[in-house]
């Protein structure tokens, strides 16, 4: 039997019940069978960045984030845009890694979810194309109007956006064994 793969969740919203964190929660009970979800909650405790500080005197919650992106089989980032950009928290936390190779041939699954959400989407796919991650377009996900397609108990409420995120969920963990299988081998 396969064991499961260990997939890191950084959620961009600062709010601790936000659409966000429902999608990805859905996304874990979609996947229990293969991966184990962590959401990363400390991204509005991550010291604002300093590259004299990237390499050494690291803070320990910046060496914990990057080993736990490190040790990962993959990431998942679910996140709103905020005006037409990735949230600053986020922002922040792909900052504190690029000195690093952390993301370097990292299997990631994208995910924007907002009012809009176009330009921040295209944004994070930028930058994570940038430090060299690893990912597709059906591993990519963008999501509009998100308010109205959840509930507060976390059901997508709309059809089509709960067959994207299966969708989403599905290739997400062909892409993780697919990496797994070309970088282990």
């Amino acid at each position: 039997m396969q064991s499961k793969k260990n997939i890191f969740a950084i959620i961009g919203s600062a709010g601790k019940n936000s659409s966000n964190v429902k999608l990805v929660q859905k996304i874990a009970a979609l996947t229990s069978d293969v991966f184990t979800i962590n959401i990363f909650e400390g991204l509005s405790t991550l010291p604002h960045f300093d590259p004299a500080l990237s390499i050494e005197n690291t803070p320990q919650i910046i060496v914990d984030l990057r080993n736990a992106i490190q040790q990962a089989d993959g990431v998942i980032i679910c996140t709103p845009e905020y005006v037409f950009s990735i949230p600053a928290g986020l922002k922040n936390a792909i900052e504190w890694c690029v000195s690093t190779t952390v993301f370097s041939k990292k299997p990631v699954g994208l995910i924007t979810a907002s009012a809009s959400g176009l330009k921040g989407h295209e944004e994070l796919k930028l930058i994570m194309q940038t430090i060299e991650t690893i990912f597709t377009g059906e591993t990519t996900l963008l999501v509009h109007g998100i308010k109205g397609k959840v509930d507060a108990h976390g059901n997508i409420t709309d059809k089509a956006t709960n067959d994207a995120i299966q969708n989403f969920a599905t290739a997400f963990a062909k892409l993780v064994d697919d990496v797994a299988d070309k970088y282990q081998a």
